[in-house]
């Protein structure tokens, strides 16, 4: 089944033409709990492996938190977060003779961030000959770190900066901002910028102050290759960001007993930090493909 976003409440351009040289596209998509093949998109999924390649492992050392390894671990199997085909989502910038992106983390606390360690792999599924690998559940993992596994439906959408809206500009729309949201009772922060959830592209969904990595190889910012949050609404946005597929049929989906809401706003199982997110970022610049994360977790 595909998930359609709503149409904007508002017509963000006409009410706020300053944001339109902001405006971006990304692709929303949408985990939902099901049985992935390993030759489909998916996040927790089984994932194509070449079999000339052994597994990547995390031989760290790991901060003392409730997420760390048992003593005595060793080096710990990556766990296979999200896969993803260029045929599904021809928008990432897979590298000439790639058409496969994973992404794998360390289930466990890094320094960095407090969360799990994620590395990028690009693949030319010809290659991938070996057998399926199934996501790894290294023990001791806590299972806010390990994905269930879930079919991706991805949507595009029109993005315009939240937190990335330039300081002046944010401060000449402010008066702007809270009238249309008094008179309409849409907020544009919440509900028509930019969604939460596991997207590719677009702007982070910042919770704290935009940090945005510049390149080692070239020193310049890297570009938002994808974000894997731990929700795809709150108990506001879910106002502008549900999708149409999803509504109950009655009241609100808050109305949901828990389990059936959860596989709607977090059906991963996800949780990194306080419902916050991971954001990758990428050199498309460097032919080696520089990458960086950061957590924004409060």
């Amino acid at each position: 089944m595909v998930r359609t976003t709503p149409p904007r409440p508002l017509d963000v351009e006409a009410l706020f033409p300053e944001v339109v040289p902001y405006r971006r596209d990304a692709v929303r998509l949408h985990p939902r709990p099901g049985s992935p093949g390993v030759r489909e998109s998916s996040l927790g999924g089984p994932v194509l492996w070449p079999r000339s390649v052994d597994w990547p492992h995390c031989d760290d050392d790991h901060p003392s938190t409730a997420f760390a390894p048992p003593p005595g671990s060793g080096a710990l199997p990556l766990v296979p977060v999200l896969q993803l085909f260029a045929a599904d989502v021809p928008e990432l910038p897979f590298p000439t003779g790639t058409d496969v992106l994973q992404l794998l983390w360390c289930p466990f606390d890094h320094r960095a961030g407090y969360v799990p360690r994620p590395e990028l792999y690009w693949w030319n599924s010809a290659r991938c000959e070996g057998a399926p690998v199934a996501p790894h559940r290294p023990a001791g993992a806590h299972d806010d770190y390990l994905p269930d596994p879930c079919v991706l439906h991805p949507e595009r959408v029109t993005e315009y900066p939240n937190r990335d809206l330039p300081e002046d500009i944010a401060d000449a729309l402010e008066e702007r901002f809270e009238e249309v949201e008094e008179e309409t009772g849409w907020s544009y922060w919440s509900h028509l910028s930019v969604p939460h959830g596991v997207k590719v592209g677009g702007y982070p969904t910042w919770t704290q102050d935009p940090y945005w990595p510049d390149c080692a190889g070239c020193g310049l910012r890297m570009d938002h290759l994808l974000t894997v949050n731990s929700r795809e609404f709150d108990g506001e946005s879910w106002r502008g960001w549900l999708p149409l597929e999803d509504t109950p049929a009655t009241g609100e989906i808050w109305d949901l007993p828990y389990e059936e809401r959860r596989k709607v706003q977090g059906p991963p199982g996800l949780m990194l930090g306080d419902m916050g997110g991971m954001y990758l970022f990428v050199c498309t610049r460097c032919p080696d493909r520089p990458y960086a994360y950061h957590s924004d977790c409060s």
